[in-house]
C-alpha cells in the first residue's frame, strides 16, 4: 500500500487537529466494528495519514482509546448536568430527568458509549480519563446529596448508595434497550418508561414524595 496521498494529508494538520483527527477516526471504526474491532493502524488509515503518524500524540491504541473515552465522559457529564439543572423544577423531577439523559447520550452517542463502557480500558491507567468520569459521576452524587435532604434526618439513605444504585439502573436500561447501535434489544415499551418506573418504584421504597 502507498502511503504518499497519506503522507500529503499528514502536512494539513497543525496544533492538535490530528489528534482530533484520529480520535474522530476511532469513532467511526467504533460504530462500524465495535470498540475492539479495528487496529491503531486502521485508525491511521482512516484518518488518511501514514502508520506512523498516530505515535505523535499517542503511544498507542489504548491511549487513543482512552481519549476517546475521556472526551466522551466529558459530553456525559454536560448531558447529565443538563438534565440535573440543579435540581429544577424540583429534586425528583430532576433527577428522573438524570436518568433521561443518560439515555439521550447512550442513544445519540453509541460510539463513545461504547468507548467508555465497553473497551476494557481501565481509568485507573489514565489520570484524565478517570477525571473525566469522576466529574460524570459527582453529577449523579451530587444530586443524591441534594435529593436525601427531602427525608428526615433519620431516615436519609447514603447519597453514594443511592447514587450507584441509580447509576445501575440507568446503565443497565440504556446498554440493554437504550443505546442507538445494533445492541439495542426490543422492549415493549421505550426505555425511558421502562427506567421511569423503576426509578419511581426504587424512590418511593426509600420514602420520597414522587410527583408525576
Amino acid at each position: 500500500m502507498s502511503w504518499k496521498r497519506n503522507d500529503r494529508e499528514e502536512r494539513k494538520y497543525h496544533h492538535g487537529s490530528l489528534r482530533e483527527a484520529l480520535i474522530k477516526a476511532a469513532r467511526e471504526l467504533i460504530k462500524e466494528k465495535g470498540p475492539a474491532g479495528f487496529t491503531f493502524a486502521d485508525a491511521a488509515r482512516s484518518a488518511g495519514v501514514s502508520p506512523a503518524a498516530p505515535y505523535r500524540h499517542f503511544r498507542d491504541r489504548d491511549a487513543l482509546m482512552a481519549d476517546v473515552a475521556r472526551e466522551g465522559f466529558e459530553r456525559f457529564a454536560a448531558m447529565l448536568s443538563t438534565g440535573w439543572a440543579n435540581g429544577k423544577p424540583d429534586p425528583v423531577t430532576a433527577f428522573h430527568n438524570i436518568g433521561r439523559a443518560y439515555l439521550a447520550f447512550a442513544r445519540a452517542e453509541p460510539a463513545y458509549y461504547a468507548a467508555m463502557f465497553e473497551s476494557g480500558i481501565s481509568a485507573d491507567a489514565n489520570p484524565d480519563l478517570r477525571a473525566a468520569s469522576d466529574r460524570a459521576f459527582t453529577v449523579l452524587r451530587a444530586a443524591a446529596d441534594q435529593l436525601v435532604t427531602l427525608l428526615p434526618a433519620a431516615k436519609r439513605p447514603p447519597a453514594l448508595m443511592m447514587s450507584l444504585h441509580i447509576w445501575s439502573m440507568s446503565h443497565g436500561i440504556a446498554s440493554l434497550f437504550g443505546r442507538g447501535d445494533a445492541g439495542r434489544r426490543p422492549v415493549p415499551m421505550s426505555a425511558e418508561e421502562l427506567l421511569e418506573s423503576e426509578v419511581l418504584i426504587y424512590l418511593q421504597g426509600l420514602g420520597f414524595p414522587c410527583p408525576r
